[in-house]
């Protein structure tokens, strides 16, 4: 009896210990791997370990800012290193400020109004001469869906040189365009509070910059959820190129792009066709963190271009810039077409 009365004691006492150990190995790998696929869908671009392509790269990067860009804006890349600095956007209030805890891929441009925020950070490439803070100021107030109507005049102004009539139209609540866009915008519980201290200023009519920026780019730290994720990291696209991006800060972000040796043919072309970076319609994001999810607009520098005609080699729902009208070329700023 006492035999039997053992066995069962320490069967009991062989369970217990087994049982958190059982759980832990279950739950905590399946919760790992769907983040990290997440990320993956987000960015279907592939890891490359940075010194394998850093042992590539010989001498110091050219400007990506002096190649060549088709006539819808995108650079047509060449082979060899480049690297540029261009003005970025919070596009995520309530988020902390990248630094250099944080590593960064990048993804396609999405999220509410993503029509009006591609138009106004594109349009903002051919109007150098705006205020960066009043573009930042427009884009918090589009992506919190506050009124259009309570925006400062120097914002309006500001709308009123990036967006369409129509886009204005429809910020303003034209054809009940604001009520619809309200009521199918139902943010995440954890940003509603942001959206709605946004809100509150944009209604009160706040003038400090400083005050929005307190709400949308809190101070502290990001959490670190992938250390694996290198900040160096690159990432090959699907035109066979790689990427990496370093923000400096939510206002300023370096991108580097390496296209390897043999990736072209005599034309420039891979397959019959040019390989494109179009910057406006992605997005820096973070890979391992919390931290801001960065639009990108102009580059730092006001620079003169060179644009080339080509043909469509990509489906477009519009063959223009989304919801811009044809400018006149600026006399400062002249472009020479081929």
């Amino acid at each position: 009896m006492s035999r039997i009365l053992l066995s069962t004691i320490w069967l009991f006492i062989l369970l217990a210990a087994c049982a958190p150990s059982s759980h832990h190995s279950d739950s905590s790998p399946v919760t790992a791997t769907r983040s990290n696929q997440e990320i993956n869908q987000a960015n279907p671009a592939m890891r490359t370990d940075p010194v394998v392509i850093d042992t590539l790269i010989t001498g110091s990067p050219d400007s990506l800012t002096d190649l060549p860009v088709s006539q819808h804006g995108e650079i047509i890349l060449s082979e060899g290193f480049y690297e540029s600095e261009f003005k970025s956007y919070c596009l995520q209030p309530g988020t902390p400020s990248p630094s250099d805890r944080d590593a960064y891929l990048q993804a396609p441009l999405n999220g509410h109004r993503k029509d009006i925020v591609e138009t106004a950070l594109r349009n903002s490439i051919d109007k150098p001469y705006l205020d960066q803070k009043n573009i930042q100021l427009l884009l918090w107030s589009v992506v919190s869906v506050s009124n259009y109507n309570k925006l400062s005049p120097q914002v309006r102004s500001t709308a009123d040189q990036l967006l369409t009539p129509r886009q204005i139209f429809q910020l303003k609540g034209g054809y009940a365009g604001l009520v619809k866009d309200v009521a199918a915008f139902i943010p995440e519980s954890n940003v509603k509070g942001i959206y709605n201290q946004m809100n509150n200023l944009f209604e009160l009519g706040a003038s400090s910059y400083e005050a929005y920026e307190r709400i949308a780019v809190p101070g502290g730290n990001s959490v670190i959820h992938h250390p694996g994720y290198k900040k160096d990291q690159w990432y090959k696209q699907p035109g066979g190129y790689f990427v990496r991006y370093f923000p400096s800060g939510y206002k300023k972000v370096k991108v580097q792009v390496y296209v390897p040796k043999g990736s072209l043919d005599s034309t420039g072309k891979r397959n019959g066709k040019y390989i494109l970076l179009d910057p406006v319609t992605m997005m820096a994001i973070p890979a391992n963190s919390n931290a801001q999810r960065l639009g990108i607009g102009a580059p730092v520098i006001e620079i003169v271009r060179k644009i080339i005609q080509i043909e469509s080699q990509m489906p477009r729902s519009n063959p223009k810039k989304p919801g811009s009208p044809p400018q006149p070329p600026r006399p400062s700023n002249p472009k020479t077409t081929i």
